[in-house]
């Protein structure tokens, strides 16, 4: 290790001279009075590497890597604090394939475990050298998001999922307590990985259903959730961490509270969460389109204009590529909107007007012949409730409003959302207002997923073990 960081200065130290040989004298002078006032390392016993600038000394950690800077702090006390200094372990992570920023909020905010901290931790109280050492020694987590709809999977330390399927067709039902139904879900997902059950942990995004704040709806969503849980420790997973979808596509785009408005398979659910908690006090309100419906409407409009496909697939993937969401769709109207797209096996199809009247459902469900309110109304229902439960002293936290779900893609609908919010509500309530289109789209609750699962804490601050469940539910039926 000697030799080697000998060999890294020896190389800093000719580029550095160099350098300043091809400057001026007054350039020279100014380096050496700034070198002057630069901290030297003292009181240590490494001869020479004594007097390494504190610039040049961090510049070798760098180049030397986190695990040979780790080494280093066993040399001498003055080495051990600057090897320990926040930002030289902030590079290392940023150099990772999650972005800083994901890491930073998920650190900061979400290390503690459920439930969330009223004021999370600050950065300075950190040791990011120990939360690099904690995470690169997590295992991995296998992420199933399975919805009524669509099923995406994979690995926490891989970009994206690896994986996906329609879940309606091939497993039913899966919101149904059923834990054979359940247990055959998992298996066939960890099957296609070619993962054994009993190796990783696996973390559950847990479909958002039974809305209400009923005992009935409350006793479904324990039913559902021990199903899961069961189902999964059955397979003998050592670990399982089940958290519902709107409160990780709210993770994904880094907040804790908030709106989610998740346009799911069946129905639209407007979801606040404060906390990372779901607040079904306050009133989870439910629009009954989602994005079977969208789709549904879509193939209409073309069978009008004698486009017919018997495959809902291939409406979907014209939904995906061609619509959008109109700012103002009575201006819409008056344009010319054709755009065409190809589809495998069926060539080119051209599109109009259907393209913005899709989503426009939406906000106006009487279109599509569905007696509902609008998703306007319904957000800002949602927002009444939550400034009379005065649940906190800042009335703001509902103002931040995510968009969740493969359809919450739709460009335009983001900023329609917005913009229908501020015309519909009062000045004081609207103020302030920011609608977020999903952060890594259709994947978004994937992602929360994955933000959670390499947490440096993961493992103990988030999962349930086999033993940990057994206790519970002993302690429930003791209830």
């Amino acid at each position: 290790m000697d030799t080697l960081l000998r060999k890294v200065f020896r190389s800093v130290s000719h580029r550095s001279g160099s350098s300043s040989s091809s400057s001026s004298r007054s350039n020279s002078n100014s380096q050496i009075d700034r070198f002057q006032q630069m901290m030297y390392i003292q009181n240590s016993s490494v001869g020479e590497f004594d007097r390494i600038p504190i610039d040049i000394f961090i510049q070798i950690l760098k180049i030397l890597g986190p695990k040979e800077s780790a080494k280093l702090r066993a040399v001498c006390k003055s080495w051990k604090y600057i090897v320990s200094d926040n930002k030289l372990w902030m590079y290392f992570l940023q150099n990772q394939q999650e972005p800083w920023d994901s890491i930073f909020f998920a650190e900061t905010h979400l290390r503690s475990g459920f439930p969330l901290p009223v004021f999370p931790t600050q950065a300075p109280d950190l040791s990011f050298m120990h939360i690099y050492g904690q995470r690169v020694q997590l295992p991995g987590a296998i992420i199933i998001d399975g919805g009524s709809g669509y099923c995406k999977y994979g690995w926490s330390k891989y970009f994206s999922p690896s994986g996906r399927s329609a879940t309606f067709l091939e497993f039913g039902n899966i919101e149904s307590p059923m834990t054979s139904r359940l247990r055959h879900f998992f298996s066939t997902i960890c099957s296609r990985m070619q993962v054994k059950t009993s190796t990783q942990p696996i973390v559950v995004s847990v479909p958002l259903c039974h809305y209400d704040d009923t005992e009935s709806a409350k006793g479904s969503r324990r039913q559902l959730k021990e199903a899961i849980y069961s189902a999964l420790f059955d397979m003998n997973v050592p670990a399982v961490c089940a958290i519902n979808q709107a409160t990780l596509a709210l993770f994904a785009a880094r907040h804790t509270s908030g709106i989610v408005v998740n346009i799911g398979f069946h129905q639209t659910s407007v979801v606040p969460i404060l906390r990372g908690k779901i607040m079904h006090e306050v009133g989870v309100e439910v629009i009954g389109i989602g994005a079977l419906k969208l789709t549904g409407f879509l193939k209409e409009k073309m069978q009008q204009n004698n486009v017919n496909f018997q495959s809902l697939y291939t409406v979907r993937t014209l939904k995906e590529n061609l619509c959008y969401v109109a700012i103002d769709y009575e201006a819409e109207l008056s344009k010319d909107t054709q755009a065409s797209f190809r589809v495998p096996s069926e060539g080119w199809i051209t599109l109009s007007k259907e393209r913005f009247q899709t989503g426009e459902i939406l906000f106006q469900p009487h279109i599509a012949g569905v007696q509902a309110m609008a998703l306007q109304q319904a957000v800002a229902l949602c927002m009444d409730h939550c400034l009379d439960a005065e649940l906190t002293g800042d009335n703001n936290w509902y103002k931040t409003v995510v968009l969740a779900g493969g359809s919450a893609c739709l460009p335009g609908l983001s900023e329609r959302l917005e913009k229908e919010l501020r015309e519909y509500l009062p000045a004081s309530m609207s103020s302030g207002i920011r609608v977020t289109p999903p952060p890594y789209g259709v994947d978004s609750a994937w992602f929360g997923a994955k933000l959670v699962s390499n947490l440096s804490t993961f493992t103990g601050s988030w999962c349930m073990t086999k033993k940990q469940f057994r206790h519970w539910s002993r302690r429930k039926q003791m209830w």
